[in-house]
């Protein structure tokens, strides 16, 4: 829902802004310049849009006269990819392919797509053909999984699987065909990228069992044959995406050093294609910054490190880039398994508070403000954990009230809800400044504060085992920690 909403957005927008704009001129050779007859769409706009990754952006748009005739052209040429007419109800009509050749004619008819017709450009003649045969072969398919919801018993369910097999071998030697006759055409290459490895026969371990992790790694291996990680055209298809989606799901471990991995194969790749670069960056980056799984920021600071901060940033504008920086700057000093910076702030009573003073076999910070509403359900949540369970398991709490302007309200708090046992600590306004002028970095940027509370569980060395995890998720990190130096011992 949110692609097509920004869809629309965009064509919305860039059609009002193309309203605007001055008639174009004629094309040169080194432009394009599409033909269409589309009917029966008369005396209006139609528009030219691409994929870009899992969005639709707008590309061009044109004036369809009373013969249903427009034409799209520019000064300069389109990026290689897979685009696709759009109705003026903003309805994806059908799709063309752009390489090379970008001065072509079209002729369709919306109630009759299978006989779709272009001249002037190999890559789309057969990229129509393909699309006349889908148009034949894809129905009886559908109709094929339809009727298997509803099979009268395992023969019948045997006869339709059979069938579905057999059309599904016949689309695939359609495609086949193609990478082996026309392997240097953009509908092969689309082919190869779509591909799915196929098992000839399952892997059997010495005993004769199956084994299934030889097949994983057959997959793995034999995921991306075919596709080259430099070419373009891929950003601009609604294939690449779910494809390198499905990769990491299914085929990469969680562990950030396994991603980081797979990522710098394919940013290292993908280096003489400028848009497939930015794509993968700009995508990886996305999913790292702020990731679902703890830990992976370590994927988002190697980005950092050896990307941007190495210049790969001009794509970039001023907000973006320096959204990034902070982040990584951010992230730096709290990364899993290093020690955690060192906090000298003050307590209660204004005495030195300090993190490394405190001696336990586990220690959890948090940070927290008394005028949060989430920090006054989580902190009294907190205390009954560490009175009824983690206290006696060596874990101590250390507090910080990062509300440098309610001392009074957070002496209230600590009393009114009993956190007895607990090392308190804050830095009023002054002591910030002071770090300030000083050049000292502020806690907020050494812990990445930029929310309350904020908690992390460290060991009995003060390196951090656990971070931005919920009360119950840190409390099993505690259980296995301990089992595991139990069994140790």
């Amino acid at each position: 829902m949110k692609n097509s909403l920004l869809f629309f957005i965009l064509l919305l927008g860039c059609a009002a802004a193309q309203a605007q704009t001055t008639p174009k001129k004629n094309i040169s050779p080194e432009g394009y310049r599409i033909d269409a007859t589309i009917k029966p769409y008369r005396n209006c706009v139609m528009y030219l849009a691409s994929y870009y990754g899992k969005n639709k952006v707008l590309v061009d748009s044109a004036a369809f006269d009373a013969n249903s005739h427009g034409i799209f052209k520019g000064a300069k040429k389109l990026p290689h990819g897979i685009y696709f007419f759009v109705t003026p109800a903003r309805s994806l009509l059908f799709e063309i392919l752009v390489d090379d050749d970008q001065q072509f004619t079209i002729n369709a008819d919306s109630a009759h797509l299978e006989n779709i017709a272009v001249t002037g450009s190999a890559n789309n003649e057969l990229f129509a053909a393909y699309s006349r045969y889908l148009t034949g072969i894809a129905p009886k398919l559908n109709a094929l999984q339809q009727r298997l919801k509803t099979a009268a018993g395992a023969a019948d369910s045997a006869a339709i699987q059979q069938e579905q097999k057999r059309l599904s071998k016949e689309l695939n030697d359609y495609r086949e065909n193609i990478i082996t006759t026309k392997p240097a055409s953009m509908v092969a290459a689309m082919f190869q990228a779509i591909k799915t490895p196929e098992l000839k026969e399952w892997p059997k371990k010495a005993d004769g069992s199956s084994d299934s992790t030889a097949a994983w790694r057959y997959m793995k291996d034999h995921f991306w044959d075919g596709v080259n990680f430099y070419d373009n055209f891929l950003v601009r298809t609604p294939f690449f995406d779910p494809k390198l989606e499905d990769y990491y799901k299914f085929y990469v471990s969680s562990d950030p050093d396994s991603i980081i991995r797979e990522v710098n194969y394919m940013l290292l790749m993908s280096r003489s294609g400028k848009d497939i670069h930015q794509y993968l960056l700009g995508r990886f980056t996305d999913k790292y910054i702020n990731p679902e799984i703890m830990g992976q920021d370590k994927v988002f600071l190697f980005l950092f490190n050896n990307y941007f901060s190495k210049g790969d940033t001009l794509w970039l504008n001023e907000r973006q880039r320096k959204y990034i920086f902070d982040r990584a700057y951010s992230l730096m000093a709290n990364q899993l398994n290093e020690p955690a910076p060192e906090l000298v702030l003050n307590d209660t009573l204004g005495k030195p508070a300090s993190l490394y003073d405190v001696k336990a076999l586990f220690t959890f910070l948090v940070f927290w403000d008394p005028t949060c509403g989430h920090c006054k359900e989580e902190v009294p949540k907190l205390d009954s954990l560490y009175e009824a369970k983690w206290k006696a398991l060596g874990v101590q709490v250390f507090s910080v009230n990062t509300n440098e302007n309610t001392f009074d309200e957070w002496k209230k708090f600590i009393g009114e809800h009993h956190l007895q046992g607990w090392h308190h600590a804050w830095q009023n306004r002054d002591g910030r400044l002071a770090d300030e002028r000083a050049g000292v970095a502020n806690y907020r940027q050494l812990y990445d504060i930029y929310q309350t509370p904020t908690m992390y569980l460290l060991d009995e060395n003060k390196r951090i085992i656990a971070k931005k995890l919920s009360l119950e998720q840190y409390d099993a990190v505690i259980e296995a920690k301990i089992k595991t130096k139990t069994s140790t011992q």
